[in-house]
């Protein structure tokens, strides 16, 4: 397990960036590995349960693309997630739509959310695990009107969360929320605890924390200490 002390959010999108440019670690074997980790702790949970329908909910960022790996995971485990989309799957870019054409070439059921509709309400209800790969570390705005709505309907459903990286709308740095959070049971956060974690809202929204190895090496934590 990492053991990276608190990082800011710009500390990690500098950790992310050196590893990828200086080290030659490809970006899309960072959000393999990122999503490999979630989907163990999600079928480590579902191990001793009959009900397994999972939700994993994406935006178009690159936190997407750790959603769709997650959702590529439980496929071949034999589940049938349903991934949801907010917003339109034609603004994906990079790695995230690699892994976004990947999973619909196994057919996996993919939504684009343009409201909150009561079928969108139905399959939260009969969800035993909901995946909040909505934002990763980089938001630093109000979420949109949808996102606050999705962000809502989730947490009002009252299922057990597991936040990629970082609860969706939680500012990593400052621990203040952008308008709207999500409330996560569980979150598996990549490479590092993030400073907004440990203060404001961060410890109300994060639920319990696990620290997941994506292969960034430990010895690069040294460059971005300073900044």
């Amino acid at each position: 397990m990492i053991t990276y002390k608190a990082l800011s959010a710009r500390q990690v999108q500098r950790l992310d960036k050196i590893a990828i440019e200086e080290i030659g670690i490809p970006s899309v074997a960072l959000m393999e590995n990122a999503g490999r980790a979630v989907s163990g702790q999600i079928l480590a949970r579902l191990k001793k349960s009959s009900k397994k329908f999972v939700s994993v909910f994406c935006g178009t960022g690159n936190n997407a693309g750790d959603g769709f790996v997650i959702a590529r995971y439980l496929l071949n485990a034999g589940l049938t997630p349903k991934v949801f989309i907010v917003g339109r799957a034609r603004y994906l870019k990079s790695d995230a739509e690699i892994n976004y054409r990947t999973l619909k070439k196994l057919k996996c059921p993919v939504r684009e959310i343009r409201r909150v509709d009561q079928l969108l309400l139905r399959d939260i209800a009969k969800s035993k695990i909901i995946v909040d790969a909505l934002f990763g570390v980089g938001l630093n705005r109000p979420v949109g009107e949808l996102f606050k709505n999705v962000i809502e309907a989730v947490n009002a459903a009252r299922k057990y969360i597991i936040a990629v990286d970082v609860p969706s709308g939680l500012d990593a740095t400052t621990g203040k929320t952008f308008g709207a959070c999500i409330q996560a049971d569980l979150t598996v956060t990549l490479s590092c605890v993030k400073k907004g974690f440990l203060k404001n809202a961060g410890p109300r929204h994060t639920g319990r924390i696990v620290v997941a190895d994506i292969g960034i090496p430990l010895k690069l934590l040294g460059k971005v200490k300073a900044i």
